[in-house]
């Protein structure tokens, strides 16, 4: 079976596990072609995360996110009167880690040639391919921001307007890359003339790049953290991701009878947003790049922590608003395989923020990220710019373990959200009883920058009853976020998978 956020990737993976292919071939044909049809979302230009389990064995993680460059000195940017970065910048721009990610993940895991693996994201790219309605919506709306760099709305404005669903859109210039990264591996991008032009490019805009920072970043294997929820192990990449935040809201809300009946809708609502509001003030103090300085996790996780956190929750009030000096981002893609030995494969590929830095190499056709816009201007903070680092991470891909075997690779699309979206989302199943498609298309909340957001089938009446209790609501303008989960029915040697109805993904599975 395989989820994914396009029908046409998921359509693609499919037919890869058909053909005899294993879990982790189909997620790399998925997200090569997501990097194409999903311009917004995800790209080659981006970073990348995953879990990966051996026949329902115990995970592994790869942290595939890049670093600044080594010119990169914090007092610098302070120099300049900067207090934070320009999200549509080069600074922005940190080594992008995808590339490098699919090509150690291929040789650790994969049995398909890259060349075959690719093939349908080349011919999407090359050929073209019919605008899906989600990624219609999303490109409309990011018009502005595209127009800001020529060489950007020539490619991606084509007529100077973005394309509507239906229309057929085609960047021939990034399946050649494409080709060569499927002949050549790694190299292709992080040496020779890819990388020379992407520094000449990051340069011309300001940035201080160089071609030794591509030539030196490699991801890294981890182990993966984790922390119990309902009797199950619940799984997440290290920091410098925030998957640790979604941990510390699962020991929080372990601390409650949240069973569907045992709580009503406004509980559980406020419950999860003064979790988040905990959970997420201790992620903006502590977590960033781990080879910069340690990150507490097993304190923060321990029972001790999550008590005094829980012991400053109210019923009847809302704590005081938790406020992020990070961007906002809501712009990811998610999917996740598992093959017919039950290798599974949980994976995610972003820009950051709709369509990255826009900055766009036309000769490569690649559009460089801006995840370095999460970074911090403040010296001695844990995820403060530096020479060399990795910002906090947002994107973060899950597995759930149950009687030491796997029983869901998911993720959840969103941003911030993604933390509580996690939490969410696995509440929804292991308390509420809900199926996967049940869980992933509940209606969700966000308590996020001062505001709690409620997707309006929350309903008038609970946001009502949040407000009196001291929440700012906020009825959020566009649904929130994404998710892909598929569920290991060991005993009847069932796979159910869900796919999220917000975006225009599916889950297929033979």
């Amino acid at each position: 079976m395989v989820a994914t956020s396009h029908p046409q990737a998921s359509l693609a993976a499919l037919d890869v596990l058909r053909r005899g292919g294993n879990a982790m071939d189909a997620a790399l044909t998925a997200a090569a072609l997501l990097a194409v049809v999903e311009p917004a979302m995800t790209g080659i230009g981006g970073d990348c995360f995953a879990l990966v389990s051996r026949k329902g064995g115990r995970p592994t993680a790869f942290n595939g996110s890049g670093a600044t460059p080594a010119r990169a000195e914090l007092g610098w940017f302070t120099s300049q009167g900067m207090t934070k970065l320009a999200e549509r910048s080069a600074h922005a721009v940190t080594v992008p880690g995808a590339v490098d990610a699919w090509c150690q993940l291929h040789e650790a895991h994969g049995s398909l040639p890259l060349e075959e693996l690719f093939r349908p994201a080349i011919d999407a790219a090359t050929e073209g391919y019919i605008v899906a309605p989600k990624v219609a919506a999303d490109w409309r709306g990011l018009a502005d921001l595209l127009a800001l760099f020529p060489e950007t709305a020539q490619i991606f404005l084509p007529g100077g307007t973005a394309p509507r669903a239906g229309d057929k859109f085609a960047c021939p210039a990034l399946g050649e890359t494409l080709r060569r990264i499927a002949r050549e591996g790694r190299g292709a991008f992080y040496d020779g003339e890819t990388a020379a032009a992407l520094t000449a490019l990051l340069n011309r805009h300001g940035g201080c790049h160089a071609v030794e920072d591509f030539a030196r970043h490699r991801g890294q294997w981890v182990e993966p953290i984790s922390a119990l929820y309902r009797g199950r192990e619940v799984l997440e990449c290290p920091p410098n991701g925030q998957g640790l935040a979604a941990l510390l809201i699962l020991r929080i809300l372990e601390g409650y009878d949240y069973a569907e009946g045992a709580i009503s809708p406004t509980d559980r609502v406020h419950l999860l947003a003064e979790a988040t509001k905990s959970a997420y003030r201790q992620r903006d103090l502590l977590i960033g790049d781990t080879a910069h300085g340690p990150v507490p996790v097993e304190a923060l996780l321990a029972d001790a922590r999550s008590e005094a956190m829980r012991a400053k929750i109210r019923m009847d009030f809302a704590q005081p608003a938790a406020t992020w000096e990070l961007p906002l981002h809501a712009d990811t893609t998610y999917l996740t395989v598992v093959d017919r030995d039950l290798n599974a494969v949980s994976f995610i590929n972003s820009l950051f923020q709709g369509f990255g830095s826009s900055i766009y190499e036309p000769g490569s056709g690649i559009m460089l990220h801006n995840r370095g816009a999460g970074f911090r201007l403040e010296p001695g903070h844990p995820n403060s710019m530096a020479p060399s680092k990795r910002p906090m991470h947002t994107i973060i891909p899950s597995m759930v373990m149950k009687q030491d075997r796997v029983v869901m690779p998911f993720g959840v699309m969103g941003g911030h959200y993604q933390a509580t979206g996690h939490a969410q989302l696995l509440s929804n199943i292991f308390d509420r009883g809900l199926d996967v498609q049940e869980a992933i298309d509940a209606p969700r909340s966000f308590a996020y920058d001062g505001e709690l957001q409620l997707e309006t089938r929350i309903g008038a009446e609970v946001a009502a009853a949040l407000e009196a209790r001291g929440h700012k609501i906020a009825w959020a303008p566009k649904p929130i976020g994404g998710g892909q989960a598929i569920f290991i029915d060991h005993a009847r040697g069932v796979l159910i998978g869900g796919s999220d109805s917000r975006k225009d993904g599916c889950a297929l599975g033979f």
